[in-house]
């Protein structure tokens, strides 16, 4: 192995695991039932949020009062928030796969050799191999997945062929993202057309909910994650007035700012509404029992500004509009 190895890190035992906490500062107030904690939840899971209640990351003591059954309910709290994202997410990916679907099947036929044909694609000369690449991908998906799946299976074997509508059903999120992005410009842009998004902050979106969709699902921590893609600037950032730094707005870039910003251009506005209001109860079930650090500090490590709710009452143009797809 390259580097030097400075300490080995050895197995623990739930006391063991106990004293740690107890050792950098933080109150427990029931070993017993702390041990069941750990034990149910993994010492590694819910040490990971320790951050957000130590004085720094220098001397990683723990803030004075911080408790475990804080550092517990934050855990919980990420594990709530996590699955409120994913639900969403997957309806705006089922969203996305219909009307990817609906465009090429319209457009170039319902059958695989129709649909998947290179030159129904871009012909930037910068994106041969890409179309090439996304191309083999999505065959590939056929050959493993047409007899794993009850849908693709029935139209492989009675029909010979496997309709795209069909098809998405077994194609990742990522995939259907990277789909997107060979897509010829006129049907990128009747795509985007569904939520009144131009092709960038299309192509930039569906990146940051691929990655979000990922971390949900692998159950990764999630509420202050920073994504490697930065959604490009809106009128909401305006509307709610983020501090800029550097040129730059402080939130709502690549957090979950950003990602509720997401939510607001792509889910109905009754399913986002329902999604702000049971963020706003995971909030406010987290801050009822967080006492040692303030909810503005919580809110800030999320990503969030003081006043992010008011992501609710910005009002957007109509977002669907599906008047193409009828002619």
């Amino acid at each position: 192995m390259n580097g030097q190895i400075t300490s080995e890190k050895i197995f623990k035992n739930l006391d063991e695991q106990v004293q740690i906490f107890k050792d950098k500062g933080l109150t427990i107030e029931n070993n017993e039932i702390t041990k069941k904690k750990l034990l149910r939840e993994n010492y590694f899971f819910i040490n990971g949020y320790r951050y957000l209640f130590m004085e720094s990351r220098v001397n990683k003591r723990f803030v004075k009062g911080s408790t475990f059954d804080e550092l517990y309910a934050t855990f919980k709290f990420d594990r709530n928030l996590r699955n409120l994202v994913f639900k969403n997410i997957l309806m705006i990916e089922n969203n996305i796969k219909s009307i990817i679907s609906y465009q090429l099947s319209k457009k170039y036929g319902y059958k695989e050799d129709n649909y998947l044909d290179e030159k129904n694609f871009t012909n930037d000369p910068l994106q041969v191999r890409q179309v090439k690449d996304v191309l083999n991908k999505v065959r590939r998906q056929i050959r493993v997945n047409s007899q794993k799946h009850s849908a693709t299976q029935h139209y492989a074997n009675n029909y010979g062929y496997i309709p795209m509508w069909v098809l998405v059903k077994v194609l990742s999120f990522g995939l259907v993202s990277e789909l997107y992005n060979i897509l010829r410009d006129e049907d990128q842009k009747h795509i985007n057309n569904c939520y009144r998004i131009n092709t960038e902050n299309f192509s930039i979106y569906l990146s940051v909910l691929s990655n979000y969709r990922n971390l949900c699902a692998h159950e990764d921590i999630m509420y202050d994650y920073r994504t490697q893609k930065v959604i490009l600037d809106n009128p909401i950032h305006k509307y709610l007035n983020i501090p800029v730094s550097d040129g730059e707005y402080i939130y709502g870039k690549n957090d979950l700012c950003a990602l509720f910003m997401i939510f607001k251009f792509m889910l109905d506005d009754s399913e986002y509404q329902t999604f702000m209001n049971d963020v706003k109860k995971e909030i406010e079930n987290l801050d009822a029992i967080v006492n040692s650090v303030p909810l503005n500090r919580i809110l800030n490590h999320m990503g969030l500004p003081d006043n992010w709710q008011s992501i609710l009452d910005y009002k957007l143009e109509e977002k669907c509009v599906m008047d193409d797809y009828y002619k």
